[in-house]
């Protein structure tokens, strides 16, 4: 069996797969022929995504939690004997506001869910990908724009998005030796449930407000198959995929 561009497929876990970016990411690796574990906490929404596509299977996790994430990553090798690639993509905005209007339980919610569980899932699945024959695999972590250049009034999100920079970082050199390769995108504006406010209406960095350019997450879920399906000796440290005339590069 070989995927649609003549390759094996991958086992490929991704986490958020209900809804959004990650729901776009998992049905385009199905569709190229890859068997997809959909990870979420709404299994109605994790169902919705898999329907019609044999390849699916579906595992009710928070990724939040170490025992819930260990018993994702021990049902994945126990049903495939392997694991391929990890799609780290479940996430929140969380809070909004000025850093000393933030509630300290909304913060460490954010850091659980944008940080914590991106390193619970890499730390199951490196597990996975050392001790597996042939060993290595590939992590991709959904990063932001916010990586980079904070919008106002995100100080938890934007603080986390810095954080999966440096797990990246260091998950992708202590990884090398295992041909464990690990990429971080960092989107900007795609047009999901989550942003749906910002072709509308977005603060800016001066305090006034403007719609802004949005594209479809397919383009996104594209680049993602892309990294699947690259071999072990390829690596893509870091990859920007936005709208082209949001207000990011230079001053606008």
């Amino acid at each position: 069996m070989v995927t649609a561009t003549g390759r094996a497929p991958r086992v490929v876990v991704v986490t958020g797969a209900g809804s959004g970016l990650g729901q776009a990411m998992a049905v385009r690796l199905l569709e190229v022929g890859h068997h997809v574990v959909l990870v979420g906490r709404n299994v109605q929404s994790l169902d919705d995504t898999a329907a019609g596509h044999a390849r699916a299977a579906v595992f009710r996790c928070d990724v939040s939690s170490a025992e819930s994430v260990h018993e994702l990553f021990e049902w994945v090798s126990s049903q495939f004997g392997r694991l391929d690639v990890l799609v780290n993509n479940a996430g929140t905005f969380g809070p909004s506001g000025s850093v000393d209007e933030i509630d300290p339980q909304a913060w460490s919610e954010t850091v659980a869910t944008n940080l914590t569980g991106v390193f619970l899932c890499a730390r199951e699945a490196v597990r996975i990908m050392k001790a597996q024959t042939p060993c290595g695999g590939r992590i991709i972590n959904n990063g932001s724009i916010s990586a980079h250049t904070p919008r106002p009034a995100s100080a938890a999100y934007t603080a986390t998005k810095h954080g999966v920079s440096g797990l990246t970082k260091s998950i992708s050199l202590d990884g090398r030796d295992f041909d464990i390769c690990c990429s971080q995108i960092d989107i900007g504006n795609a047009s999901t449930d989550m942003t749906t406010g910002f072709a509308h209406s977005a603060r800016q960095a001066d305090g006034t407000t403007r719609p802004e350019p949005t594209f479809d997450p397919i383009h996104v879920a594209d680049a993602v198959a892309h990294l699947v399906e690259l071999p072990l000796d390829v690596s893509v440290p870091t990859m920007t995929i936005m709208a082209n005339r949001m207000p990011y590069m230079g001053r606008g």
